[in-house]
């Protein structure tokens, strides 16, 4: 585990790209992206955010700029994971956190990273109140992170794909 502090940007991914990886394609995925990706951005886990992103950015085009992108480690020019926000703000001002770190890039501080950057692009937005993240009861780490950046448990939720979700929020 490093403990060095991650500088990381999340960079948005064009149609093209998205498509791509909803289709499992890592080649042309990386044709068209402008950083290069690894088989985490195509693996199983991966598979239904990618769809569902590419559906969104042709459904929604002003999602574009807020939707999961690539954490991309600046100092070992590497992609890390995928973060970003559900989408553009709701109408109460709300924005989602996702994020998921390459498993052999975890516990080295990617997630903090992403997080706290996605926290500090919320806080700079002046239509964006509220960020809330979703986590599943077993994810200990993701708890463990959220509630240091005073995120507090507003209810529960069920999602289709992930099950039973505590649902956390903070102003910003």
């Amino acid at each position: 585990m490093s403990s060095e502090p991650k500088n990381v940007r999340i960079i948005q991914l064009n149609a093209e790209t998205l498509a791509a990886l909803a289709a499992g394609d890592l080649e042309e995925a990386n044709r068209h992206s402008p950083v290069p990706l690894t088989e985490f951005f195509v693996s199983a886990r991966q598979d239904a955010v990618w769809r569902r992103r590419s559906v969104q950015v042709v459904e929604e085009p002003e999602s574009a700029a807020w939707i999961t992108g690539v954490v991309w480690d600046e100092r070992r020019q590497l992609p890390a994971g995928r973060a970003g926000y559900h989408g553009a703000p709701d109408e109460r001002g709300m924005v989602e956190v996702g994020y998921e770190i390459d498993p052999s890039l975890r516990r080295q501080g990617y997630a903090r990273a992403a997080f706290e950057t996605l926290l500090q692009r919320a806080a700079a937005e002046p239509e964006v109140r509220v960020l809330r993240a979703t986590i599943s009861p077993q994810n200990e780490a993701s708890y463990n992170l959220v509630r240091q950046y005073g995120l507090v448990k507003v209810g529960e939720q069920w999602d289709e794909e992930d099950g039973l979700e505590i649902i956390y929020e903070v102003p910003v």
